[in-house]
């Protein structure tokens, strides 16, 4: 990680040692598993092992975007839960504001704008969609807004734009990494042992408690949290539901006070279309443009590589799609690009569960959104570690579990075809093919 105020790294394990809880993982599942622990039970010895450094994969390079959704979004969820979706907004809407809270508590410096977010429509198709969701949602109580033409222009101005929903409370704005890095700062000051560069190369399980060997050292410990994400591979059952796609993101330089003028903008939403292939962007702290999305890329295979975190013909087309959303910085340059994977599974949004008798719990499969849903899934980790029947261990999406990926090469095959038709579907005003109808009928409905 590049960012200028990166904190240096801790310490690799170089000892054998014990631990009531190890947490695997440094991200932002991992830290705020650590940091719950301890605001439980202070007394509690909590290690963290980490490969990297904190923060330092989809937790310190996401598009910043904290959103209430547990779900991957209200229409996702109601799709998938729909019994209980009025309860998942509200425990998400609850979650949401303690994150906000916690980032005051323990002073953390990570630009939080709780701002919303608003979802514009590129096509009348959309408008269409985006009115059915509006219904669903005012129905359930939430805080929405259905813009048409002119007030969506009052919000952002882009020819592009025909109208929009805005969610005002559901999402605020954030700098990925410094959130990392102040989990990880508040996770040291209750106690919390973390040791970075320490991969955990394998698990061991052990009379009574799970022994996680690394590569100079060992933890033995009575409970484990596992929070890797799509860098996973202890636990063999998460990789039938966890596949690696790439996520791609531009940056602009700052934008002057006349460019800024000319696109509006004064609420500093996030924004995102409401396409399949979808776009989403937002204004940092510094007032550049943040623009990402479209072009998820899952690789044959499904390797991890640092060699593709950088993919310009994703990059160019990313550039146009800029351009033709507002040409009125025409001439503005990027300064930056990156990109990163994220852990996708069938269903959009995380999935838990326990092993080895219970004392090891996951948490997994956030797809992309979960900047803020990962403090809702460790909180469900400690509470399916605790053994107890809880308000969160209840719902059946924590009980149930996502639709496993074929394997290769069939896995390739089937996200190829869906990826064509879900571009397919964008370019013939929504419509799905038989395709995409069969993967909805199975509830697996995606996009990009």
């Amino acid at each position: 990680m590049t960012q200028p105020g990166a904190p240096p790294a801790l310490e690799a394990l170089h000892a054998v040692d014990t631990a009531d809880l190890a947490v695997v993982g440094a991200g932002y599942s991992g830290l705020w598993t650590a940091l719950l622990a301890k605001e439980r039970d202070p007394g509690r010895d909590v290690v963290v092992l980490e490969a990297g450094t904190a923060g330092w994969a989809a937790s310190g390079r996401n598009g910043g975007f904290c959103s209430a959704s547990l779900t991957h979004g209200f229409d996702n969820g109601l799709t998938r839960f729909p019994a209980e979706i009025s309860e998942l907004e509200r425990l998400g809407r609850e979650n949401l504001t303690t994150i906000g809270l916690a980032v005051e508590h323990y002073g953390i410096d990570c630009s939080w704008e709780p701002t919303g977010e608003l979802v514009v429509a590129t096509e009348e198709w959309q408008m269409r969609e985006l009115t059915t969701s509006f219904g669903e949602a005012t129905a359930r109580g939430l805080d929405v807004t259905l813009l048409d033409r002119a007030e969506v222009q009052a919000e952002v101005r882009s020819p592009r734009f025909l109208g929009g929903l805005w969610d005002r409370t559901g999402c605020a704005m954030v700098d990925p990494a410094r959130l990392a890095w102040g989990l990880r700062r508040a996770c040291l000051s209750l106690g919390v042992r973390i040791f970075e560069n320490t991969p955990v190369l394998r698990l061991v399980n052990e009379r009574g408690a799970l022994r996680l060997n690394t590569p100079r050292g060992e933890v033995r410990a009575g409970r484990v949290a596992l929070a890797t994400g799509a860098h996973g591979s202890l636990l063999k059952r998460l990789r039938h539901y966890v596949v690696p796609v790439y996520d791609y993101v531009l940056m602009t330089e700052p934008l002057t006070p006349s460019q800024l003028d000319s696109i509006g903008w004064r609420n500093r939403q996030g924004l995102g279309d409401a396409a399949n292939q979808f776009h989403y962007f937002r204004l940092s702290a510094d007032n550049r443009i943040l623009w990402g999305g479209y072009d998820a890329v899952y690789y044959h295979g499904g390797r991890i590589s640092p060699a593709r975190d950088q993919r310009e013909a994703t990059f160019r087309l990313l550039a146009e799609h800029f351009a033709a959303t507002f040409p009125q910085l025409d001439g503005i340059r990027f300064t930056h690009k990156w990109g990163g994977v994220i852990d996708a599974c069938s269903r959009f949004s995380g999935f838990f569960g326990t092993a080895y008798g219970g004392r090891l719990a996951y948490a997994a499969g956030y797809t992309g959104l979960g900047v803020g849903a990962t403090r809702f899934g460790a909180n469900v980790m400690l509470d399916l570690l605790s053994g107890a029947r809880t308000e969160l261990t209840s719902l059946e999406m924590v009980r149930s579990k996502p639709l496993p990926f074929p394997p290769e090469p069939v896995r390739s095959g089937v996200i190829e075809l869906t990826r064509w038709s879900i571009a397919r579907a964008d370019r013939n005003e929504g419509r799905r093919n038989l395709w995409l109808r069969t993967l909805d009928r199975m509830g697996l409905g995606f996009d990009s």
